[in-house]
This record gives C-alpha cells, sequence and structure tokens, in this order.
C-alpha cells in the first residue's frame, strides 16, 4: 500500500526484478477487456458507461490469474483491496486457493513531502525528460539535460490541488483498510519519507525476512 507519490511502484518494480510476481487491479482489467474474452467484453461494456465495476467482478478476474500464476518468490497485490467487502472477499479466495496474506505493507510518506514531490515536477515538451524544481533541475536552466530544449510543462495531474485530492481519496479508501488488516495482525508500516528507494526496500526486506 502507498499513496500516490509514496515510492510504491519504485518498490515494487524492485521487487519484480528478483521473481514476485504483480497482481495489478488496474492492469489486469485493461488485459482481460483487450482479451477479447466474455469476461472482457462485459467488462469493457461496464467501464465503456463509466461505472463502476463490481467487487464480485473484480474478484472473478484475479481468481482467473491466481489460476495462471505461479511464483517460488510470492504474489504482490498492488491497488487490491481498496474496501473492506474487497478485502473480505478477497480473503474468502486465497482461502479457496489456500493461499495466506503474509503482510500487509505501506510505504507511509507525510502528505507534505509527496505534494512537494509531485507538484515540483516538470517535463521537457521535447523528449519527456523529467526533472524537479528542488530535487533535480537542469544542469542548466531552462535547458533539458538530454536533447536541449527550452519548453517545460507540468503535468495536468501533478499540480498541487490534483495531488491533494488524490491524497485525500487515498486516505479515506486506506484508513478502513489499515484497521482491518491491524486486526489481523497484518499490517506493517515503514518510511518511505527520505524518497531514496534503497532506504525503503532495506525496510521491506527486513520485515520480509522476519516473517
Amino acid at each position: 500500500m502507498g499513496a500516490p507519490g509514496s515510492g510504491k511502484g519504485t518498490q515494487i518494480q524492485m521487487m519484480l526484478n528478483e521473481g514476485y510476481k504483480q497482481i495489478s487491479t488496474g492492469d489486469i482489467l485493461r488485459n482481460e477487456v483487450n482479451s477479447g474474452s466474455d469476461l472482457g467484453k462485459h467488462l469493457k461494456e461496464i467501464m465503456d458507461s463509466g461505472k463502476l465495476v463490481s467487487d464480485d467482478l473484480v474478484i472473478k478476474v484475479i481468481e482467473n490469474i491466481f489460476n495462471n500464476l505461479e511464483s517460488k518468490k510470492g504474489i504482490l497485490l498492488d491497488g487490491f483491496p481498496r474496501t473492506i467487502n474487497q478485502a473480505k472477499k478477497l480473503d474468502e479466495l486465497l482461502k479457496k486457493h489456500n493461499i495466506n496474506i503474509d503482510a500487509v505493507i505501506e510505504i507511509n510518506t507525510p502528505d507534505k513531502i509527496i505534494i512537494d514531490r509531485i507538484s515540483g515536477r516538470f517535463v521537457c515538451v521535447n523528449c519527456g525528460a523529467t526533472y524537479h524544481k528542488t530535487a533535480k533541475k537542469t544542469v542548466e536552466k531552462g535547458i533539458c539535460d538530454l536533447c536541449k530544449g527550452t519548453k517545460f510543462k507540468t503535468r495536468a495531474d501533478d499540480t498541487e490541488k490534483v495531488v491533494k485530492n488524490r491524497l485525500n481519496t487515498y486516505h479515506k479508501e486506506a484508513n478502513s483498510i489499515i484497521k482491518y488488516y491491524k486486526e489481523k495482525g497484518l499490517y506493517k508500516k515503514v518510511d518511505g519519507s527520505s524518497g531514496i528507494p534503497e532506504n525503503t526496500d532495506k525496510q521491506v526486506r527486513d520485515i520480509l525476512k522476519r516473517l
């Protein structure tokens, strides 16, 4: 678990490089739609109409993945569950497949740091290189290090207002999930405030070693 900009995506990538398998609900729903299966067509109708995909359908798609997914290292659930209902349905699915959740790890990063981290980003219009107004400036002011372009932009979803809204949504979803897994003794927390992937990774590894 982790808010947008917490470093969750980077941490997951580091673990995938070691043989873990990722289940991202967003990705698997898109893949199911692209597959053209009957389930995928049904999902496409729902998503095209702007409606939310029901918990039962999401679980059904995840179960299809479970049936065809093997990993000696382990499976990472990314972006799921988001609600208590999803968590309970996931418990039922895991029990059916004799799979246990070993840990629910949240990369905890203060909102102020995330807002500064994301809202400070800007991108070269020409080549797409990403910079930051304090953490990663261009070597020469106003000139892209890679292509020497001189025009930059801020992504529409990287504004402070949008970032705050995304964080509010995350906290509303996460609070009940964290409480649910705390009661099960599964919740663990690491500090992502340094922004240094290796620091976060070490904390995650320490948790995994103790399981």
